[in-house]
């Protein structure tokens, strides 16, 4: 089954960019859905952005579109969140997520199978 270690987060100002990794092992990720998720003190642990295997495209919150981009690097086996133009409700553990499915990338965390440990950003005001 395939391991998944997020990285990059930190503390940032508003209106800043970071870039978060999900490097994965015991598995290819060119093969897996990966999607990003993200839990605020206090809240739900909510959608980001998901990037389907192949052809079948990418999917992001609404709250994100605009700002946050996600991509893959097959060669790397690493999943890519760029994060733009940051604001103070960014703050959250982010998650990366993968499940082996074909087709349009969810954005229901149930639906995923393999999680990692989570990365925090801050961003401040």
């Amino acid at each position: 089954q395939v391991q998944l270690v997020e990285s990059g987060g930190g503390l940032v100002q508003a209106g800043g960019s970071l870039r978060l990794s999900c490097a994965a092992s015991g598995g290819a990720v060119s093969r897996y859905t990966i999607g990003w998720f993200r839990r605020a003190p206090g809240k739900e642990r909510a959608f980001v952005a998901a990037v389907g295997w192949s052809s079948f495209g990418t999917n992001y919150a609404d709250s994100v579109k605009g700002r946050f981009t996600i991509s893959r690097d097959n060669a790397k086996n690493t999943v890519y969140l760029q994060m733009n133009s940051l604001k103070p409700e960014d703050t959250a553990v982010y998650y990366c997520a993968a499940r082996l499915f074909l087709g349009r990338p969810s954005d229901n965390d149930n639906e995923y199978n393999y999680w990692g440990q989570g990365t925090q950003v801050t961003v401040s005001s």
